[in-house]
């Protein structure tokens, strides 16, 4: 058993099976939570909960958050209550949410201020690759840090050297905006075949040992026949991403108009009150849009 003593902010859907693999390779956890019931499976676990980042921050070697939105990341580094108030140098503050590239920016240049070093290293993967320990991570900041942070990062995935500070979020960018082309496709695909009749399982069998073959064929297809749209990814955080992402190549003078058209999907699907549901319900906001149209 390692004697580093590791904090985790943020225990949803990912998060909670993220920090548990940790919990089970032997690391002493500190956990912090805003619904203190959701930290009640680690603690269980050995886990020790903190009401605060600070807390946590306090009692911690490491620290790793995996919060919602860009706010709350900002609440979580920044607030009086929250991980720079509680630092001491020396300490690894690693952000895997999905936010901002300026966000992990400032925590970066935050870090250096306290003598404490961060890193951006969002996820890919949804809530199976959490619980399986099969993510993509993706890491921005200084490689001397990543190094000390890989065998923490091998028990949760996959983890991918990016570069400067802020490429982690940029590289997480880049897969939103390919998942966003390939979510729309899946679903309408579905659709599809099911106005032709077809059996939806027959059909994905077939295409997804061809080049349409990918992993929201291999793991949120199959969601969708079995009319199972609880979420290994929220919707509104699919949206928080793809307008981040927006936002990002205006800056850049770049016109994404594909990504444009599935995040305006995407805004119908939470306007029908699917935001709290997995992307896969897109399949469900086409479905009524059609029959809006017959």
């Amino acid at each position: 058993m390692s004697d580093i003593k590791i904090g985790w902010i943020g225990t949803g859907v990912m998060g909670e099976a993220m920090c548990s693999r940790l919990i089970d390779a032997g690391y002493k956890c500190n956990v912090s939570n805003r619904t203190k019931s959701k930290t009640d499976s680690l603690v269980a676990k050995g886990a020790t909960f903190y009401r605060t980042p600070y807390r946590v921050a306090q009692e911690s070697d490491i620290v790793f958050t995996m919060v919602g939105y860009p706010k709350d990341v900002e609440f979580v580094y920044f607030s009086d209550t929250g991980l720079f108030e509680g630092s001491r140098p020396g300490q690894i503050f690693c952000d895997m949410t999905t936010t901002k590239p300026s966000i992990a920016t400032r925590i970066y240049d935050s870090g250096k201020m306290h003598e404490v070093e961060c890193m951006d290293a969002p996820v890919s993967g949804g809530d199976v690759g959490a619980k399986n320990g099969k993510l993509s991570i993706m890491a921005g900041g200084d490689k001397a840090i990543f190094d000390k942070l890989k065998p923490l990062f091998d028990i949760m995935g996959n983890a991918i050297y990016e570069g400067y500070c802020g490429a982690g979020q940029h590289t997480k960018m880049a897969n939103q905006i390919a998942i966003a082309g390939i979510m729309g496709g899946v679903c309408e695909s579905l659709l599809y075949a099911t106005k032709m009749g077809l059996n939806l399982q027959t059909m994905l069998d077939t295409i997804s040992k061809g080049a349409a073959a990918c992993w929201s064929l291999d793991n949120l297809a199959p969601r969708v026949i079995k009319e199972d749209f609880e979420p290994g990814f929220y919707v509104d955080h699919f949206v928080k991403d793809m307008k981040i992402a927006l936002e990002e190549a205006q800056k850049a003078n770049l016109n994404l108009p594909t990504l444009k058209l599935v995040e305006s999907l995407y805004e119908e699907v939470q306007k029908q009150g699917y935001g709290k549901s997995g992307t896969q319900a897109l399949y469900l906001a086409l479905v009524n849009m059609n029959k809006e149209e017959e």
